[in-house]
């Protein structure tokens, strides 16, 4: 049987699109393969690592009828890559064997059975559905991701939160010396929802959302998020655990603020970090009346200067923070200008945008 048959781009296209969560070494061999279900002309693909699950559906030539296997899902990308773009490929079913095809190319794959895939179970009872276009979840996704903790022993903090509550989704991350807040209105009413994405589930969603202004939808289970877009179902479990109380680290009040220029400070920034040592990420803010300056030295006696001219007649205050902090704010945003709030040198500092509450992000001093 002809499981399928189209050009090598298409066929390329949908399987990475669930390939993504696979690795390469499991416990369970099954597990670096992907499930092929055929259901008449309906292809199915789909991809778990027992803790996300993925699904996509394509409408690719080949013989109507029922079949299900699975197979290697990196070493079949690994043959297609190989193979040119518009070449036509074809799969056929052989005694439980897979054979591609493409040009003079033949390929013989293994395959184990499709009843031994361990799919998630789905939650029992979801939460209302609602929808965000995919463009404004990537980017609040892009806006908060940066400051997801990387391996902490605090696992909540190993992810993002995602606040559903009456019009309005937020998204807050934390590693404990950082915490980014993005949010968006939604198009419909929901009681609050609260539940933390894994790491590997942002980053799996942030590779597969488009800059489209198609919908995505979601709905939350006490442990359970499902994803519906672009013809993929994407299920996640949750992390489990209670985060932090975003709301009483972001501060309020600051009396110092200063409106700059982001791309002028994020390259001050970037000039600056050249001559922090690897370990010690460390810059000085030297803000007066007119001016800031940012200063950095390393363990050579290397010293750094650079200098931004300012519109602000409050106080000199000195502060300092680690480098990589401040950077990987400013680099995710989009926008021309940005607002520094501070009280004084030993109290953490607010990055906001001008006349938009949606963005908040908070950075703990450093002692230099």
């Amino acid at each position: 049987m002809i499981v399928l048959k189209a050009t090598q781009d298409k066929f390329l296209a949908v399987l990475q699109s669930v390939a993504g969560i696979v690795e390469r070494r499991h416990t369970l061999p099954i597990l670096a393969n992907v499930l092929i279900r055929k259901t008449g002309a309906q292809l199915q693909l789909t991809t778990s690592d027992l803790e996300i699950q993925i699904r996509t559906s394509a409408e690719l030539d080949g013989d109507e009828g029922d079949f299900s296997t699975t197979v290697g899902a990196r070493k079949l990308i690994d043959i297609l890559r190989s193979m040119p773009s518009d070449q036509t490929v074809s799969l056929e079913s052989a005694q439980n064997k897979l054979i591609l095809k493409g040009g003079k190319s033949r390929f013989t794959l293994q395959t184990l059975p499709a009843e031994d895939f361990p799919l998630v179970q789905e939650a029992a009872s979801f939460g209302p559905t609602f929808s965000v276009p995919q463009k404004v979840l990537k980017e609040l996704l892009n806006q908060v991701s940066f400051a997801m903790a990387v391996h902490d022993i605090r696992y909540y903090l190993n992810g993002i939160l995602f606040v559903a509550e009456g019009k309005q989704l937020s998204l807050v991350a934390t590693d404990g010396h950082r915490l980014a807040f993005s949010s968006a209105m939604l198009d419909v009413e929901v009681p609050k929802q609260e539940v933390i994405l894994p790491r590997k589930t942002v980053l799996e969603m942030q590779r597969l959302l488009s800059d489209k202004e198609g919908a995505i939808e979601m709905r939350f289970a006490g442990n359970q998020a499902q994803f519906s877009f672009d013809g993929m179902e994407f299920v996640t479990k949750l992390v489990e655990g209670k985060f932090p109380d975003y709301n009483r680290v972001i501060p309020r009040n600051h009396k110092n603020i200063i409106t700059l220029g982001r791309e002028p400070l994020l390259r001050s920034l970037q000039r600056t970090a050249i001559l922090t040592s690897e370990k010690f990420k460390g810059v000085r803010l030297n803000i007066e009346p007119g001016t800031l300056r940012v200063a950095s030295n390393n363990a050579e006696q290397e010293e750094a200067m650079d200098e931004l001219d300012i519109d602000y007649d409050g106080p000199s205050i000195e502060i300092g923070f680690n480098v990589t902090y401040l950077i990987d704010a400013l680099a995710n945003m989009s926008q021309d200008m940005v607002t520094l709030e501070l009280s004084d040198g030993n109290s953490s500092a607010l990055f906001t945008i001008p006349d938009n509450a949606t963005f908040k992000y908070v950075v703990m001093p450093m002692r230099i």
